[in-house]
């Protein structure tokens, strides 16, 4: 009978090794069984898809007076080769990365490629694959603000000159978190057009949409396999009243409204007819219908426990940290939509309590694709620390929110440990559990190299 010891010299010789009671391949193999996956990310196609971000907003407060560029106050106009080096050297493959769209695009028609040449050589230097996102919070001055019918035309003809300038480029996202951008600049009235009405709410929710699926059909005119990563906010606000609320309940079904508007999936009646109420034509929510966007699509899901609000009968709130939890809004996502979900922005304003909360989110992670949940990946953001978030970058405070795997001097902070340690345990964890048994063309090399 064969001895332990003789088990265990057998299955070293086969490339494996004996790890507690788990058995894990020393090669490019390792993690294609599914959740395990030891080894740092290897940027292969099949691999899940690790990132970080670069924060890169930049809205105008005070009515236009001010812009808040994220890429300027946070020093990456200056530090931009460290940047870079710094995701490489954690062993990221994939950064969620922004071009300042105001700067680039100053005048219709009009491009100014200076800078942005400087900053995506140096990028496509790094080995790193961009994430690129074309419109974060805010758009040129020559355009105004999201009420501006012209924006979705004119922003799809700059995201075609991008994908243009830089064909290298395939992974994008067109409009990070459009229902944010709306309600910040027209509802709550803290950035750009500063309103706050349903109506203008309503206004820069299609054109932040009509812009979204415009762009991607700009794109894949340039690059035919390009991947869209919608990226958009997972929240809720939870009803503490005995008596459920109308305006509770409806907000939280408006989350999701413009995901549903760019993925022609009908709204139920009561969306459609706030929709209708606040100055969408029957026209506007056919074209909308019948208007997905082209390309490969992935839905980003931007979770913070901040975004979960408990509001109190008496109208106060407190917050609702993991109520539902990213999990339950990932799961919700996927069922509605049917499309591959990715984690693809999460912090929070603790540095202390960041790794915790690192760890927290990533066993969610495992747990969905044991339940068979597409998630392809998960973002730490950002790559440094970020100024004013706590506001919503509504006051120029210039308070460093300490969110980073990096402060602004580029020193680690605890969760850079953490996540470097995540990264070496589970880097090379396959895109989809057990899609290794449909890469038959890997196998003559494997057994070739065991004779």
């Amino acid at each position: 009978m064969a001895t332990k010891e003789n088990f265990i010299a057998a299955t070293e010789r086969l490339g494996v090794k004996v790890k507690g009671q788990c058995l894990t391949r020393k090669d490019e193999f390792a993690g294609r069984s599914g959740s395990h996956g030891e080894g740092k990310p290897s940027g292969s196609p099949g691999n899940f898809l690790f990132a970080t971000g670069i924060e890169c907003s930049y809205p105008t407060i005070q009515h236009g007076a001010v812009r808040r560029d994220q890429l300027r106050e946070c020093g990456h106009y200056e530090h931009f080769q460290r940047d870079f080096e710094l995701v490489a050297d954690l062993g990221l493959k994939y950064l969620r990365y922004g071009l300042p769209y105001y700067s680039v695009n100053p005048a219709p028609g009009v491009y100014d490629w200076t800078q942005a040449d400087e900053l995506m050589e140096a990028l496509k230097r790094s080995g790193v694959t961009p994430i690129l996102d074309l419109l974060h919070f805010g758009v040129p001055d020559h355009l105004g603000n999201f009420q501006n019918p012209e924006l979705p035309a004119q922003f799809a003809a700059y995201a075609g000159e991008v994908a243009r300038r830089y064909p290298w480029v395939r992974f994008f996202t067109p409009v990070n978190e459009v229902f944010v951008t709306a309600r910040s600049s027209a509802r709550d009235g803290l950035w750009n057009e500063q309103l706050s009405s349903e109506t203008a709410f309503i206004t820069a929710i299609k054109h932040g949409v009509a812009a979204s699926c415009l762009a991607c059909q700009a794109i894949v005119q340039e690059r035919p396999d390009a991947v869209f990563i919608q990226s958009e906010s997972a929240e809720h606000l939870h009803d503490a009243c005995a008596e459920e609320r109308d305006d509770l309940r409806l907000h939280n079904k408006m989350n999701v409204a413009a995901l549903d508007l760019l993925y022609a999936h009908p709204p139920d009646a009561e969306v459609y007819r706030h929709l209708r109420a606040h100055g969408m034509t029957e026209a506007e929510y056919q074209w909308f219908m019948t208007c997905e966007p082209p390309g490969h699509h992935i839905i980003g899901n931007d979770y913070y426990g901040r975004n979960e609000r408990i509001i109190l009968p008496d109208r106060s709130e407190i917050q609702g940290q993991e109520v539902l939890g990213w999990g339950e809004f990932a799961r919700r996502f996927y069922q509605r939509y049917r499309k591959p979900v990715m984690h693809t922005e999460t912090n929070t304003f603790d540095a202390a309590e960041n790794p915790e909360w690192l760890w927290r989110q990533w066993m969610t992670l495992l747990n969905l694709r044991q339940e068979n949940v597409p998630v392809v990946g998960f973002t730490w953001y950002s790559l440094t620390d970020q100024i004013d978030w706590d506001t919503s970058l509504a006051e120029q405070n210039g308070r460093v929110n300490a969110v980073g795997l990096y402060d602004l001097q580029r020193n680690p902070r605890p969760v850079e440990a953490a996540y470097r340690l995540l990264l070496e345990q589970f880097g090379q964890m396959p895109l989809l559990p057990h899609d290794g048994m449909f890469d038959l063309s890997a196998q003559p090399a494997l057994i070739k190299a065991r004779l």
